[in-house]
């Protein structure tokens, strides 16, 4: 059983430094660094990788949030600058990869720039950068998953339950499940994958796209107040289109490659 010490890190006057932003930055970083020690390995100029980190992170900010204000807008239409408070917490992962990717594209396409190579040395990274970024959401007390006695069960403060489980103390740590399955997913990519695909731009990338899905489908089952799109959680069906549309374009690949 474990418990979360509280949001905040730092407070010092009126200065407030809370735990998820500190988490958050400090995935960044870490990811970056990662990419520009791979860049550098692959002989490329390093130039655009910066242009392009930049802009996959303010898209990736703009895009999660986007997701989890979409999914949510019923609180965030009755407190509307919590929408600015991303600190606070409330970004949605898939919002912020399809932004992302998005914005480096039209970047790309503007620039005249083959992203796919770039995209290739930042998938790791990425993976990497999730499993550290997934804690903000421990110390958020969110994002669990349903009531669980097992020994690893999480900690939930009152005021943080849902309506329906109040009465339950312990909930499956999902955030904990997706860092795993993140950090599985980069020592996959890292180690095993991303020197023998080299050769083939965008299929480390698609790899990570179809791997992160899968994971994410059957955790997100687990957890609780997840955003619906019908009868279907809004996660899982984003997944499911996420997994078909990179197994088809690892499909594609195949067949350009063995057409050469």
């Amino acid at each position: 059983m474990f418990a979360s010490p509280g949001t905040i890190a730092v407070e010092i006057g009126p200065v407030t430094i809370r735990w998820y932003g500190l988490i958050i930055t400090g995935a960044l970083v870490l990811g970056t660094i990662l990419a520009y020690r791979e860049v550098i390995r692959r002989g490329r100029d390093p130039g655009p990788l910066v242009d392009i980190v930049i802009i996959a992170i303010l898209a990736g900010l703009i895009g999660g949030r986007f997701y989890a204000v979409f999914f949510d807008w019923e609180f965030y239409a009755q407190r509307p600058l919590k929408i600015l408070a991303v600190w606070e917490g409330g970004t949605g992962i898939l919002g912020a990869i399809l932004g992302a990717f998005l914005a480096v594209a039209v970047y790309a396409k503007l620039k005249g720039l083959s992203v796919l190579p770039y995209c290739d040395i930042c998938a790791p990274s990425a993976a990497l950068a999730q499993a550290v970024g997934r804690w903000g959401d421990f110390f958020n007390e969110e994002a669990f998953g349903t009531p669980t006695d097992l020994p690893w069960k999480l900690y939930i403060s009152p005021s943080n339950r849902p309506v329906p489980f109040q009465q339950h103390e312990y909930f499956h740590p999902t955030f904990l499940y997706l860092s795993l399955w993140n950090l599985l997913v980069f020592f996959v990519l890292y180690f095993f994958l991303r020197k023998p695909l080299e050769r083939i731009p965008g299929a480390l990338t698609l790899v990570y796209l179809g791997l992160y899905a899968c994971g994410r489908f059957f955790i997100e089952a687990m957890r609780l107040e997840s955003p619906m799109l019908g009868s279907l959680r809004a996660a899982q069906l984003i997944s499911v289109l996420m997994f078909l549309a990179a197994a088809g374009g690892l499909a594609y690949l195949g067949l350009k490659r063995s057409a050469v």
